[in-house]
C-alpha cells in the first residue's frame, strides 16, 4: 500500500523506527474483523447458541469466536461474513465495530465505581455517527441513565438514528446539532464523549480511501477544529464530570498536544485507566509528556488505530439532580415513529431477507389483522401491516437491503 512519504516521515518521528516497522508490517496482514454483542439479546458466551448449527466448510460460517480482551461484549471473528445478509445483524443483536473503539466500554466501566458511585448518568456523545461508540457507551451506563447521541451532519445523523434504534436500549435521544448549540441550550452532562473528527491515520488499513485525503494541512485543520469542539463540550460538562477524548489518528498534534492543551486550559485532571500489558497499548509518544494516554497501533494491538485520554472536571458532582433525566430543550431532536405491535410471527431465513428488502409477505392464515411484528430466530425485525391476503412491509425504506444478489444459505456464526 502506497502511503504518503510525508506521513511516513512524520509518523517515524512519533513512533520511532521499531513501532513504525510493525505498523507498516500490519498492511501485509488482513485487518481483524470484530463484533460487539448486544447484551439485551444475548451474552457473548451464549451468542453461538442463538445461531443454527452448520457444516464448518460452508463459506458463510464463522467457526470461532475469540474474545476482545478489553471489552466484555467484544468478539474477534475468524473471517468476515457478508453481514448484510444476516437478519440478526439488522435486528441489532450485534454491532460490527473495530476492536480498539470498544475500549470505551473498559474506560467507562473502570470509572463508574469512583466517579459515579450513585445515581444515573446524563451522558452525551458529541460526534456520534455512525453509532459504534454510542451503542457501546449506552451498554455500560447504569440503569436509568440517559444518553444523547449527537451528529451535526444531517445525513450521518440519520445513519446514527438507525443504529441507535436497532440497538434497542431505552433512554437514548438522537440529536442533529453543532457542539455550540449545546452551549446555547445550557444543557449539562456528567459524561461527554468527544470522538472528534480527525485526519484518520488509524483507518488507513481498513479504509484505503482515507489515504488520499491525508495531508499535513488537514492535520493542522483537524487539531484546531478538535479544540473548538472540546471547548464547547467542556462548557457543557457538569462539575466533577468526565470528558473522554478520542481520535483514530497517530500524530501528536491531534493527540498528546491537544491533551496537554486541555490540561493547561481547563486545569483538567487526566485520569488513569487500568490496562493489561498483554494488550500492547502504547502510552504517550510526545517527548517530555507522560500523562496517561492510550494509543492502539496496528501491528502492536489486534485492532486499527485509536487514541484516547480521559479527563475529570474540578468540582463536586450534584447527585440530587440525577434523580430524573433532563429534558433536551432548544436542540434539534430526530426520531422515528415505528408502529408497535403485540402479535409476533416467526419468519424463515428467505422470508426474513424478503422483509429486509421491503417486500410484502404472506403470513399464516390465523394471523390477526393489523400491525404485526415479524421475528427471525425469536428476534424482532420490525412491523408489517397484515391486511389478510398479504402483509404490507413497514420496514423503514432507508434501512432496506438494496442488493438483488441474495445468498442461498444462512449467515452463521458458531463457536
Amino acid at each position: 500500500m502506497n502511503l504518503p512519504e510525508e506521513f511516513i516521515r512524520e509518523t517515524k518521528l512519533v513512533m520511532g523506527e521499531e513501532r513504525l516497522d510493525r505498523f507498516l508490517g500490519a498492511f501485509d496482514e488482513e485487518a481483524p474483523t470484530s463484533i460487539r454483542i448486544n447484551p439485551r439479546s444475548q451474552k457473548r458466551s451464549s451468542f453461538a447458541r442463538l445461531l443454527p448449527e452448520g457444516r464448518k466448510n460452508r463459506p458463510s460460517v464463522i467457526t470461532s469466536v475469540t474474545p476482545v480482551p478489553w471489552c466484555e461484549e467484544g468478539c474477534y471473528l475468524e473471517d468476515r461474513p457478508q453481514f448484510t445478509f444476516d437478519p440478526l445483524f439488522h435486528a441489532g443483536c450485534y454491532y460490527v465495530q473495530e476492536a480498539a473503539s470498544m475500549f470505551v466500554t473498559h474506560a467507562v466501566r473502570s470509572l463508574l465505581p469512583s466517579c459515579f458511585p450513585t445515581g444515573h448518568i446524563e451522558a452525551l456523545d458529541m460526534c456520534a455517527a455512525p453509532g459504534g461508540k454510542s451503542t457501546a457507551l449506552r451498554t455500560v451506563l447504569p440503569e436509568g441513565s440517559q444518553l444523547v447521541s449527537n451528529e451535526p451532519i444531517p445525513t450521518r445523523a440519520q445513519i446514527l438514528l438507525e443504529n441507535i434504534t436497532k440497538w434497542g436500549w431505552p433512554d437514548c435521544i438522537v440529536t442533529n446539532n453543532y457542539p455550540r448549540d449545546f452551549c446555547k441550550a445550557k444543557t449539562t452532562f456528567d459524561l461527554i464523549l468527544c470522538d472528534v473528527p480527525c485526519s484518520g491515520e488509524g483507518m488507513f488499513r481498513r479504509d484505503p480511501a482515507t489515504i488520499s485525503e491525508w495531508s499535513l494541512q488537514n492535520v493542522e485543520k483537524c487539531w484546531r477544529l478538535q479544540r473548538e469542539i472540546v471547548a464547547d463540550a467542556w462548557e457543557c460538562l457538569a462539575p466533577g464530570g468526565i470528558l473522554i477524548y478520542s481520535t483514530c489518528t497517530f500524530n501528536t498534534k491531534e493527540n498528546e498536544e491537544n491533551v496537554r492543551w486541555i490540561m493547561e486550559t481547563y486545569d483538567a485532571e487526566v485520569l488513569e485507566i487500568p490496562t493489561d500489558p498483554a494488550w500492547n497499548i502504547t502510552g504517550s509518544l510526545l517527548q517530555g509528556f507522560d500523562a496517561p494516554v492510550y494509543r492502539f497501533i496496528p501491528g502492536m494491538t489486534q485492532s486499527e488505530g485509536l487514541f484516547m485520554a480521559v479527563f475529570k472536571k474540578s468540582g463536586v458532582r450534584n447527585v440530587q439532580r440525577q434523580k430524573h433525566p433532563q429534558k433536551i430543550q432548544g436542540l434539534k431532536v430526530i426520531s422515528l415513529d415505528i408502529p408497535q405491535a403485540t402479535c409476533h410471527v416467526e419468519l424463515s431465513y428467505p422470508e426474513a431477507l424478503k422483509y429486509l428488502r421491503g417486500e410484502a409477505l404472506i403470513l399464516p392464515a390465523d394471523t390477526p389483522r393489523g400491525i404485526v411484528n415479524v421475528t427471525y430466530r425469536g428476534i424482532t425485525l420490525g412491523p408489517v401491516k397484515n391486511i389478510g391476503n398479504r402483509a404490507n412491509n413497514l420496514y423503514p425504506k432507508n434501512w432496506r437491503i438494496k442488493t438483488t444478489h441474495l445468498p442461498s444459505e444462512e449467515i452463521q456464526i458458531v463457536k
